[in-house]
């Protein structure tokens, strides 16, 4: 698992590498890496989900971070990519300035929308999204499946919305009201 610090120190090492690359890179974090780094909501992620670019620098020296830190070959994946809204909007991670590496995070709202369509359930250790919507519900201050799923339709086709994804917030939303 990686806490903020092992990821702050990977996103820096990745900055440094970038510099003497010549090259000034953007990253925009979503899923587990968010919720650590830009909402504090969790301590630690497997892994982080991310679209940057440029692509392939980025990933060259995604790859030799991983050795100099000891990380596992994929720490920096694109893999959360089919989650992504053409309406998303992303913002800096306040306290996370590097000079070749810009950082950003969804909104409170899109990563709300983001949890909610994606609604795994979790095994063993990993929490699955129940706990991120919760988390994210409570800081936007929902009180209704409704206005969950008003959130949810800003960003993405309704159609697009599972029972299981309605399950799953009025569960929560049933949870809070308790």
């Amino acid at each position: 698992m990686l806490t903020r610090e092992v990821i702050v120190e990977a996103l820096t090492k990745l900055s440094d590498e970038l510099a003497r690359r010549g090259i000034i890179g953007e990253i925009d974090i979503v899923d587990g890496t968010a919720m650590v780094l830009a909402f504090s909501a969790r301590l630690s992620t497997k892994d982080v989900d991310a679209i940057f670019e440029p692509a392939s620098e980025v990933r060259a020296a995604a790859a030799r971070i991983a050795l100099e830190l000891n990380l596992d070959n994929d720490w920096l994946n694109d893999a959360a990519k089919g989650f992504l809204s053409s309406n998303g909007t992303f913002q800096p991670v306040a306290d996370l300035d590097l000079p070749n590496l810009r950082v950003l995070a969804p909104t409170a709202e899109y990563m709300l929308a983001m949890k909610v369509l994606a609604a795994r359930a979790g095994r063993g250790e990993e929490r699955g999204d129940a706990g991120d919507i919760r988390f994210l519900i409570q800081r936007l201050g929902l009180t209704t499946t409704d206005s969950v799923l008003e959130i949810v339709q800003r960003y993405y086709d309704p159609t697009r919305l599972l029972p299981r994804n309605v399950f799953t917030v009025d569960s929560i939303i049933e949870e809070l009201k308790a």
